[in-house]
């Protein structure tokens, strides 16, 4: 073969160096749409601000892009010389600039931890800033939040719950439709339920009497008194013990947080068997004593 026409290694070595040289200086590849990038705020503009990312180029981020939170100032959202993260939301111009967003990095972040919340089933505060017919709209960590008036606690005049902060679970989260649904009432009863301990005493009243058993409003959440726990005697009629709005003292016996089941006893604070049928104002009177 003629060494005449094979390249010397030298000279192929030089060529892929200065090409790949020149790949570089055309196209900085490190900076793609969807990607996450560090940089630090070194100038404000009235359209934006300029932010050193690293690249040859500044990033720019749009005036509307610099928070999700309601500025009056882009510099309140980002500070001169703070670095901090931002999404590529536009790739490279012809001057090399990426369009950045600290906004949408937010969004994502926000949706995130509020699927993680959910997931735990942990409440959050929401801040009320409107109402309508259907319930009242806030904010939760930056994002549109709704509560449907039959999860609010009080829905009467829903104008009085603007400005409030309420704290609700999650009913919905939902980013890829941005609907956002929480429920005030259930988080008040998850609050109650986490309050009562088996064995211990709760007070509350009669809502509700069926022919198994009686139910009881314990400040929101709502217990069985079954017929079986009323008394160590047989029971012949609840309705003729007890009475829709009366007061009661009971042992709770069992909280099924999963379930939502809270069991109820009256049984148990009984000195002997029957003492509930004959005398049920006597052991409520000093049931705190019977239950020590």
């Amino acid at each position: 073969m003629n060494s005449e026409s094979i390249p010397s290694q030298e000279a192929n070595a030089s060529f892929s160096q200065s090409e790949f040289a020149q790949a570089l200086e055309d196209y900085d590849y490190q900076f793609q749409k969807g990607q996450v990038v560090s940089g630090k705020v070194f100038d404000h503009l009235p359209e934006g601000a300029q932010i050193d990312i690293g690249g040859k180029s500044p990033g720019i981020v749009p005036a509307k892009e610099g928070s999700l939170r309601q500025v009056s100032d882009i510099s309140e959202a980002l500070p001169m010389h703070e670095e901090m993260e931002f999404l590529i939301i536009g790739e490279q111009n012809a001057e090399g600039q990426v369009t950045l967003s600290r906004r949408q990095l937010e969004l994502q972040e926000a949706w995130e931890e509020l699927d993680e919340l959910q997931e735990s089933g942990k409440s959050v505060q929401m801040q009320v800033t409107g109402s309508n017919k259907g319930g009242v709209t806030g904010e939760v960590r930056g994002l549109r939040g709704f509560v449907p008036k039959s999860h609010l606690v009080e829905n009467g005049d829903l104008d009085l719950l603007i400005g409030q902060s309420i704290t609700a679970t999650f009913l919905e989260v939902d980013p890829e439709r941005n609907k956002l649904v929480l429920s005030q009432r259930e988080a008040a009863r998850s609050s109650v339920m986490e309050r009562l301990e088996a064995g211990t005493l709760a007070e509350g009243t009669v809502a509700n009497i069926k022919p198994y058993g009686v139910f009881v409003d314990l400040n929101g959440v709502t217990g069985l008194l079954h017929i079986k726990q009323v008394s160590q005697e047989h029971v012949e009629s609840l309705s003729e013990l007890f009475q829709v709005g009366q007061t009661v003292k009971v042992k709770v016996i069992e909280v099924d947080e999963w379930r939502g089941r809270i069991s109820l006893s009256t049984k148990d604070l009984e000195s002997y068997p029957g003492e509930v049928l004959e005398n049920l104002d006597k052991v409520m009177a000093n049931a705190e004593a019977r239950l020590a």
